[in-house]
C-alpha cells in the first residue's frame, strides 16, 4: 500500500486508524484501547499495536478527539472560539519513542461564556466545511454528550452541550426508571415525549416520574417507556438549543439511529435536517488539516 500518512480517532472507549494513500483511506483498524482504559505511558504502545504492519518507513500521524485530554496521552490546549474549527498553526506534537511515529494531536475548541469545550466534534465540523464548502448554519452531533455549534463564514461562532445521551444511560439503567425499561422501540411514545417536553420544559423532572407511574397505573410498556424517555431527553435538548436551530439549516452528524431520532424529533418543528455520516466528517477534517500541515 501506498501509505502517506495515518488518521486516527482516539475517543474515550475506542481507538480507531486509517492508513491514508493520496485518494483517501486505504485500510482500516480498531480497537477498545480507547482513552479512558489506559496511562500516558500506554498509548504509543496500544498505538503501535494496531498499526505497525503499515509502518514500513516513518510516517506522520495526525489525531483527533480524547488522546489529547487532560487525561490523555498529551493535553493539547484549547483553541479559543470564535475561530476556525482546525488550523495547524495549534497542533500539539507529541515525542515517540517508536523513530517510525511523527504523532501529532488536533486540539479541541473551549468557549469562554458560557463555559464549554469540545474535543473531536470540532474535526468533525472541518469535514462538514470541507464537504460542504461554503457552508453557514448549525452543526448538531448527537451522543453522550450532544453539541449544537454554530458555523459561519468558515468560523465557529458559538456552540453548546447537552449531556443527553448520558442522562438516558443513567436514567434507564440506574433510576427507579429502570423497572419499566426493555429493549424495543415505539414511535408514537418517542413523538408523545419530544411533545410533552417542548410544551412543558418545566415540568421535564416530573414528567420523567410520570413514566414509572403510567407503568404502574396504565400499562405503559417497557418499549413504550424506554422510547417515551429518549423523546423526553431529546425535547428538552431541542427546548434548550432553539435559539440555535430555529429558522437554520441544520446538519446532523452522528449515528444513524441516533441521528433518525434527532432528524424525526426536528421534523416534528418543521425541520427537515440533513445527515452526514459521523466516519466521513472526521476523515474529510483530518484530510483538510493535514493538508495543511503539509503546506506549512
Amino acid at each position: 500500500m501506498d501509505i502517506t500518512w495515518i488518521a486516527v480517532d482516539w475517543g474515550t472507549s475506542n481507538l480507531r486508524a486509517w492508513a491514508m494513500g493520496p485518494a483517501g483511506p486505504l485500510a482500516q483498524a480498531t480497537s477498545d484501547e480507547g482513552m479512558g482504559k489506559l496511562a500516558p505511558a500506554e498509548f504509543e504502545p496500544a498505538l503501535l499495536r494496531l498499526i505497525s504492519p503499515w509502518l514500513t518507513r516513518p510516517t506522520a500521524v495526525l489525531a483527533c478527539g480524547m488522546v489529547g485530554a487532560r487525561q490523555g496521552w498529551r493535553e493539547a490546549k484549547y483553541r479559543a472560539t470564535p475561530c476556525t474549527p482546525v488550523d495547524a498553526a495549534g497542533i500539539l506534537h507529541v515525542p515517540t519513542h517508536d523513530p517510525r511515529l511523527t504523532f501529532h494531536i488536533a486540539p479541541g475548541l473551549s468557549q469562554d461564556r458560557p463555559a464549554d469545550v469540545m474535543r473531536g466534534e470540532e474535526t468533525q465540523v472541518a469535514g462538514v466545511l470541507a464537504l460542504h464548502p461554503g457552508f453557514d448554519g448549525v452543526i448538531c452531533h448527537p451522543g453522550t454528550h450532544s453539541k449544537w455549534v454554530h458555523v459561519s463564514a468558515g468560523e465557529v461562532v458559538s456552540f453548546q452541550t447537552f449531556m443527553t445521551g448520558e442522562l438516558f444511560a443513567l436514567l434507564s439503567t440506574q433510576s427507579v426508571l429502570r423497572h419499566g425499561m426493555a429493549e424495543g422501540w415505539d414511535d408514537a411514545a418517542f413523538d408523545a415525549g419530544v411533545a410533552d417536553a417542548l410544551q412543558s420544559p418545566d415540568k421535564f423532572a416530573a414528567r420523567l416520574f410520570s413514566l414509572r407511574a403510567e407503568l404502574l397505573l396504565h400499562g405503559l410498556t417497557p418499549a413504550q417507556s424506554r422510547a417515551r424517555l429518549s423523546g423526553l431527553l431529546i425535547g428538552i435538548e431541542l427546548a434548550g438549543a432553539k435559539p440555535y436551530w430555529l429558522g437554520q439549516r441544520v446538519m446532523l452528524v452522528g449515528a444513524p439511529a441516533l441521528a433518525a431520532s434527532y432528524t424525526r424529533a426536528l421534523g416534528s418543528q418543521g425541520l427537515a435536517p440533513e445527515t452526514l455520516d459521523a466516519t466521513a466528517c472526521t476523515l474529510a477534517g483530518l484530510s483538510r488539516l493535514h493538508s495543511q500541515m503539509s503546506q506549512k
